[in-house]
Protein backbone atom coordinates (compact mmCIF):
# COMPACT_ATOMS: atom_id res chain seq x y z
CA UNK A 1 0.00 0.00 0.00
CA UNK A 2 1.26 3.48 -1.03
CA UNK A 3 0.41 6.26 1.22
CA UNK A 4 -1.84 9.63 -0.57
CA UNK A 5 -0.05 13.15 -0.18
CA UNK A 6 -3.04 15.89 0.68
CA UNK A 7 -0.40 18.26 -0.62
CA UNK A 8 0.18 16.42 -3.90
CA UNK A 9 -1.74 18.33 -6.94
CA UNK A 10 -4.83 17.66 -7.56
CA UNK A 11 -5.60 14.99 -10.60
CA UNK A 12 -9.13 15.71 -11.61
CA UNK A 13 -10.31 19.69 -13.38
CA UNK A 14 -13.43 20.46 -11.64
CA UNK A 15 -15.19 23.55 -12.10
CA UNK A 16 -14.03 27.28 -12.69
CA UNK A 17 -10.06 26.30 -12.26
CA UNK A 18 -10.54 24.02 -9.36
CA UNK A 19 -8.89 20.59 -8.64
CA UNK A 20 -10.67 17.26 -7.24
CA UNK A 21 -9.90 14.36 -6.39
CA UNK A 22 -12.63 11.95 -4.24
CA UNK A 23 -10.28 10.51 -1.75
CA UNK A 24 -12.42 7.99 0.31
CA UNK A 25 -16.63 7.30 -0.60
CA UNK A 26 -18.44 5.03 0.09
CA UNK A 27 -19.69 2.24 -1.96
CA UNK A 28 -22.90 3.78 -2.85
CA UNK A 29 -20.72 7.20 -3.01
CA UNK A 30 -24.11 9.10 -1.49
CA UNK A 31 -23.27 8.10 2.14
CA UNK A 32 -20.07 9.66 2.55
CA UNK A 33 -17.11 11.30 0.66
CA UNK A 34 -14.17 12.75 1.07
CA UNK A 35 -12.67 15.55 -1.01
CA UNK A 36 -9.23 17.62 -1.46
CA UNK A 37 -10.46 20.47 -3.63
CA UNK A 38 -7.36 22.87 -4.85
CA UNK A 39 -8.80 26.32 -5.84
CA UNK A 40 -6.69 28.44 -7.69
CA UNK A 41 -5.44 32.27 -6.54
CA UNK A 42 -8.13 34.94 -6.65
CA UNK A 43 -10.82 31.92 -7.31
CA UNK A 44 -14.30 32.79 -6.77
CA UNK A 45 -17.78 31.11 -7.82
CA UNK A 46 -19.56 32.40 -10.69
CA UNK A 47 -21.53 35.46 -10.62
CA UNK A 48 -24.95 34.34 -9.39
CA UNK A 49 -24.07 30.88 -8.78
CA UNK A 50 -24.89 29.20 -5.45
CA UNK A 51 -24.18 25.38 -4.21
CA UNK A 52 -27.52 23.94 -3.26
CA UNK A 53 -26.04 20.52 -1.89
CA UNK A 54 -29.04 17.64 -0.58
CA UNK A 55 -25.87 16.22 1.68
CA UNK A 56 -23.83 18.00 4.66
CA UNK A 57 -20.60 19.12 4.32
CA UNK A 58 -17.69 19.56 6.74
CA UNK A 59 -14.84 21.76 5.48
CA UNK A 60 -11.39 22.83 6.80
CA UNK A 61 -8.96 25.09 5.00
CA UNK A 62 -5.21 23.82 4.55
CA UNK A 63 -3.75 26.34 2.88
CA UNK A 64 -4.63 29.80 1.63
CA UNK A 65 -7.14 31.82 2.84
CA UNK A 66 -10.80 32.70 1.43
CA UNK A 67 -14.28 34.26 2.12
CA UNK A 68 -17.23 31.81 1.82
CA UNK A 69 -20.70 33.84 1.59
CA UNK A 70 -24.40 32.11 2.70
CA UNK A 71 -27.97 32.88 2.07
CA UNK A 72 -30.75 32.67 4.17
CA UNK A 73 -29.75 34.11 6.96
CA UNK A 74 -27.02 35.82 4.88
CA UNK A 75 -23.67 36.26 6.14
CA UNK A 76 -19.79 35.66 5.08
CA UNK A 77 -17.14 34.09 6.65
CA UNK A 78 -13.15 34.90 6.15
CA UNK A 79 -11.42 31.19 6.51
CA UNK A 80 -7.39 30.86 7.36
CA UNK A 81 -5.54 27.78 7.57
CA UNK A 82 -7.12 25.21 9.84
CA UNK A 83 -10.76 27.18 9.93
CA UNK A 84 -13.45 24.33 10.02
CA UNK A 85 -17.14 24.50 9.57
CA UNK A 86 -20.11 22.31 9.18
CA UNK A 87 -22.56 23.61 6.07
CA UNK A 88 -26.15 22.08 6.65
CA UNK A 89 -27.98 20.69 3.88
CA UNK A 90 -29.58 23.17 1.71
CA UNK A 91 -27.71 26.19 2.85
CA UNK A 92 -26.69 28.00 -0.06
CA UNK A 93 -23.14 29.24 -0.67
CA UNK A 94 -20.60 30.62 -2.92
CA UNK A 95 -16.79 30.97 -2.83
CA UNK A 96 -16.35 34.66 -2.79
CA UNK A 97 -12.57 34.75 -2.67
CA UNK A 98 -9.49 32.67 -2.04
CA UNK A 99 -5.58 33.63 -1.37
CA UNK A 100 -4.55 36.33 -4.13
CA UNK A 101 -0.73 35.20 -3.76
CA UNK A 102 -1.46 30.73 -4.11
CA UNK A 103 -3.54 27.98 -4.27
CA UNK A 104 -6.20 27.45 -1.30
CA UNK A 105 -6.22 24.11 -0.33
CA UNK A 106 -9.73 22.52 1.61
CA UNK A 107 -10.55 19.55 2.70
CA UNK A 108 -14.20 18.63 2.53
CA UNK A 109 -16.16 15.39 3.69
CA UNK A 110 -20.05 15.38 2.19
CA UNK A 111 -22.56 12.75 3.66
CA UNK A 112 -26.57 12.24 3.57
CA UNK A 113 -28.36 13.51 6.62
Amino acid sequence: MKPRNLHSPAATPASAGELLDVLVSSPTAKTLRIQRIESPPSHSSEPGFWYDQADSEWVVLLEGSATLTFKDPDESIDLVPGDHLTIPPGRRHRIERTDPDSPTLWLAVHWEE
